[in-house]
Order: structure tokens, then C-alpha cells, then sequence
């Protein structure tokens, strides 16, 4: 039996928020045929079954439509990020897209949800997410261990505030850093924030 392997599929971050072209689902379901199931994920992602021989291929050809493709499962998720609704200079569309590109696709013990807003208002509902950054003006607020699921759903808490926009990615790996080297096992990520303190994290990656 050929060796199949699932991908994560999303459109870039953009104005408007999530938006797949009528182009780019025609080449999706080009590749994978008229009778194979895609799974809609709350991470705002396409799971898309394909043979693992042609995964290069697959790939390229979704990129060429303006797709992103990440590893599916244990793995950090394209960013969940707000509509650029104050217009895309003043939210920092150029910013979100590089933190995008930062983080995709990064192996985790959990999925990560990582949320980004352009401002207060948090349309993308980002302290919900594992690790949430969210435009002040001209700084940037971190909020770490906020979770969705489940009846006691948990807020994130605020790690850092105003830092520059410099000093964003790297903080923001620096917990993934921190994370992948001290969880148990498959600790996930809001428990794992409990464990260690906010006080803790802030002194390991401030």
C-alpha cells in the first residue's frame, strides 16, 4: 500500500483574514481528486491526505497559488490572525506576515495556536491561543497559556508588554525554545505555563 502523509494547508496572511481563492481549491482538489475528504481544522487550516512520493510536488504547486503547506499534527500552526480591519500599515500586516513565516510548521510536544490582533479590540480572540501577540500603536504585548477547549476554557496571561517590534520573533522562539526542552512528555502548552510560573518564563526569555 503507497505511504500517505498528511499536510496543513492555509492562504497567507492577508487583509480580510482566511481567505482561500476559488483557484486555489480547484488546484487543491486537482491533486488530491474529486473523491478525497478534506478536514476543515479550528486552526483555520486545511488537513489534505497525499501520497508521500509526491509531497515535494504537491507542495510546489500549491505554493505557486499562494498557499502555505506545514507539517500536519505536533507542530507549531500558521498564524490565527485578526482582518487588518484599522488597514494594513496601522495593524502591521507586513509584521504578522514575517511572524508567520517565523513560526509555521516549528515540531512541538502539542500543536501550538499562536494568535496575533492588530490591535485591542482581538477580533482573532488571541488570548484563547497558546501564544498571543497583540499591537499596542506602535508596541507589542505577549500573552502566554490561553486555551479554548474544554468546559473551564482558560484566558492567556500577560507576559510581556510594550516591546518593539524587533524584539517580538525572538521572544517568541525563545518560548518555543523553553517549551520544547522542558515539557513533559506531551504537556501541553497552558499546563505546562502553569508549572513553570509566569515569573520563571519571563526570567528565561526576557
Amino acid at each position: 500500500m503507497e505511504e500517505k502523509i498528511m499536510i496543513a494547508v492555509s492562504p497567507p496572511v492577508q487583509v480580510g483574514g482566511s481567505l482561500f481563492t476559488a483557484e486555489q481549491l480547484l488546484e487543491i482538489s486537482k491533486l488530491i481528486g474529486p473523491d478525497q475528504k478534506i478536514e476543515m481544522t479550528p486552526f483555520k487550516q486545511l488537513y489534505v491526505e497525499i501520497p508521500a512520493p509526491i509531497q515535494a510536488e504537491v507542495t510546489e504547486r500549491l505554493k505557486l497559488v499562494g498557499l502555505e503547506v506545514n507539517p500536519s499534527g505536533f507542530a507549531t500552526k500558521s498564524l490565527i490572525a485578526c482582518n487588518f480591519c484599522r488597514g494594513p500599515e496601522e495593524a502591521g500586516l507586513d509584521f504578522a506576515q514575517r511572524l508567520n513565516q517565523a513560526i509555521s510548521g516549528i515540531l512541538t510536544p502539542t500543536p501550538l495556536k499562536i494568535g496575533y490582533a492588530g490591535c485591542a479590540l482581538g477580533t482573532s480572540e488571541p488570548l484563547i491561543k497558546d501564544i498571543a501577540v497583540v499591537k499596542m500603536k506602535n508596541r507589542f504585548d505577549i500573552y502566554v497559556g490561553g486555551d479554548s477547549k474544554g468546559i473551564k476554557a482558560t484566558f492567556a496571561q500577560l507576559l510581556l508588554s510594550g516591546l518593539s517590534e524587533e524584539e517580538v520573533i525572538p521572544l517568541v522562539l525563545k518560548l518555543f525554545d523553553y517549551y520544547k526542552a522542558e515539557a513533559k512528555g506531551k504537556e501541553k502548552f497552558g499546563k505546562f505555563v502553569k508549572r513553570i510560573t509566569i515569573e520563571q518564563l519571563k526570567l528565561r526569555v526576557s
